[in-house]
């Protein structure tokens, strides 16, 4: 009976993963709830994941991660891709992946994917080559280059965790390094060949087109006696009406409306709505619609109004709130035009659609409050590149400090978790970030993710229900050999990425495996380690966090992730069949295999 309640609540959770119908976060602390409530799990078992190093470990990468974005030393490592790079796209695109992946191998490769955007963006312009040319290579490169170390990608780091609680050595800072840069150096190589050709190259077109705003936006002018006059701009029967009141044109004054302001007579309003709305007003006295209006940039810009694209970053606090909930206009000083999400421009009630990470919004507001974005978490506003935002001595710092940190938790003089802490808390002191600021990088949900799933492999354990699926995958697939075993797995593995995280999927796939590599008898390690790197090698769809960010700015299709990520994905799993294995041989090894017993009973804190 625990085994299918266990198993019910596997395949729950994976569906409310899928649908989105809550976030990753609270959708496994009612999880962790259901396992407590129905006696599968004590408190202190539900818990225990999140009382674990691994905890530590990312928060302060995500503060590492922080520190990088306020020096401006990304865009200043932009700036030298630029010296360097030439007149030549293939030179650009080998230098911008290689460094890119480079970084992503000692940060989180979704928050590096995040913090490269904007100046992958503005390097496409200066160079005249579209956007779409070089997003997906980034994406790519930052998903490959988070296999070179342990603190590469969370799913790295929530493997070593799991194992290390199930009583196996922990992965080392760099002991899939060697495999790593293979995949890294194969990713690369394949979009040098092959994926250049396959990459498209969407046209960089205005932003008003680009979001399809124009037939809803009009001119509205009050007249003398009209029933406008006096009313404020946020509470006026326009409002009432869902009219989004843009801008007001008064004299030869363009402004930004504020709560208090009120409409007088004159007032030139660029008002957006439906357009069967739109006819409604034409009945509406006192006021004129000027006919066949169109807007176009300039119209929506001034000396004192510019408009922008801002993207929704991974750890934005806007995620699952909408405009409305978060006072947008009032918080930011900026009024949002038009939302763009996964190839459709919801234009309608924009409002009222709850943000997920990825999504492009298109703004309007004063060039003060729109520089003022690029110095915030919540939302990251898409530029041309400016190096000189790079603050040399602060960035140094940064670098310093991480280097540190790296070079005594690599040699193991400290437990990495004691040196990356310890590298964090130095840019606090150093005011390279400010507390606030650590705090708001943080990607709370995906801790909360990690260490919630970590629980749930706990529950397969205890019950049976990762040695009984075990042991029927080894029934089917045991002819297979251990290779063919494996190879199940990390198939497995690729599939749950597409539905799930990846750290979720590889935590849901890897009891169930550690528990087949006892029944055959081999290294329980290698099996872990296929896992871990299949996790982050799914590049067929844009489902992928680092994928999901691009897909707007790139202005990509699904289909394109498709063609260019399957054959490279094919490719990755062929090396994961025969590296894995190589590096990590089958051969059994006594501090290597842990019995079903031990797995079903993991460490706490270490002991």
């Amino acid at each position: 009976m625990e085994i299918a309640i266990v198993l019910a609540l596997l395949v729950f959770a994976i569906v409310l993963f899928w649908k989105e119908l809550f976030s990753v976060d609270i959708t496994t602390l009612l999880l962790l709830m259901a396992l407590i409530i129905l006696g599968i799990l004590t408190p202190d078992e539900a818990f225990s994941g999140f009382s674990t190093d691994i905890i530590i470990i990312l928060a302060s990468v995500f503060i590492m991660s922080g520190a990088l974005q306020r020096t401006g030393l990304v865009d200043a490592l932009g700036g030298l891709l630029l010296r360097f790079s030439g007149k030549s796209e293939g030179w650009l695109l080998f230098l911008m992946m290689a460094l890119v992946g480079t970084v992503s191998a000692f940060m989180n490769n979704t928050t590096i994917t995040a913090l490269f955007i904007a100046p992958v963006i503005g390097l496409a312009k200066k160079k005249k080559i579209n956007p779409s040319r070089l997003l997906m290579p980034l994406a790519f490169a930052s998903i490959l280059g988070g296999t070179c170390t342990l603190i590469g990608t969370s799913t790295n780091v929530a493997v070593s965790g799991y194992i290390k609680n199930v009583g196996l050595e922990p992965i080392g800072l760099f002991e899939i390094t060697p495999v790593g840069l293979i995949f890294l150096g194969t990713g690369i190589a394949y979009m040098m060949l092959v994926g250049r050709r396959l990459v498209p190259d969407y046209k960089d077109e205005s932003l008003t087109k680009e979001y399809e705003i124009r037939e809803y936006l009009s001119e509205i002018i009050v007249l003398e006696n009209s029933h406008l006059i006096g009313q404020r701009v946020f509470e006026s029967d326009l409002a009432k009406m869902e009219f989004q009141i843009l801008a007001i044109i008064r004299g030869k004054k363009k402004m930004i409306p504020t709560r208090s302001m009120r409409i007088q007579m004159g007032d030139i309003l660029i008002v957006k709505g439906k357009v069967e709305d739109l006819l409604k007003v034409k009945k509406t006295a006192g006021i004129e619609i000027k006919p066949e209006f169109k807007l176009d940039d300039p119209a929506l810009q001034s000396e004192d109004i510019k408009i922008a694209e801002v993207l929704i970053p991974p750890n934005s606090d806007l995620i699952g709130c909408t405009l409305k909930e978060s006072d947008f206009r009032q918080k930011y000083g900026l009024t949002a035009l038009a939302l763009y999400r996964h190839g459709h421009s919801l234009r309608e009630k924009i409002r009222t659609v709850h943000l997920r990470m990825g999504d492009l919004l298109l703004v309007q507001g004063p060039p003060d409050r729109i520089a003022q974005v690029k110095a915030g978490s919540n939302i990251s506003l898409l530029e041309e590149l400016d190096p000189s935002l790079y603050r040399k001595r602060k960035g140094l710092v940064v670098m310093t400090l991480f280097g540190i940190a790296i070079l005594i938790g690599g040699m193991g003089w400290l437990p990495l978790s004691v040196t990356i802490l310890g590298a964090a808390i130095g840019t606090i002191l150093t005011k390279c970030i400010r507390v606030e600021e650590a705090y708001e990088f943080i990607d709370w949900r995906l801790l909360i993710l990690i260490g919630g799933m970590t629980a749930f492999g706990t529950a397969m354990q205890k019950t049976g229900a990762a040695e009984w699926l075990a042991h029927n995958i080894v029934y089917f697939l045991g002819p297979l050999g251990p290779r063919g075993v494996m190879a199940g797995f990390f198939i497995l593995t690729i599939f749950l990425t597409q539905p799930m995280s990846n750290a979720a999927a590889a935590l849901v796939v890897l009891p169930v495996a550690m528990s087949a590599a006892y029944e055959m008898g081999v290294d329980q390690r290698s099996f872990a380690i296929s896992i871990m790197l299949a996790a982050s090698v799914s590049l067929i769809t844009p489902l992928e966090p680092s994928c999901i960010l691009v897909y707007g700015p790139g202005k990509y299709r699904f289909s394109d992730f498709v063609k260019n990520g399957l054959g490279l994905t094919v490719i990755l799993c062929v090396l994961i069949y025969f590296l894995v294995p190589a590096f990590w041989p089958f051969y059994p090894d006594k501090k290597n295999v842990i019995t079903p017993a031990s797995i079903a009973q993991p460490a706490v804190n270490g002991r």
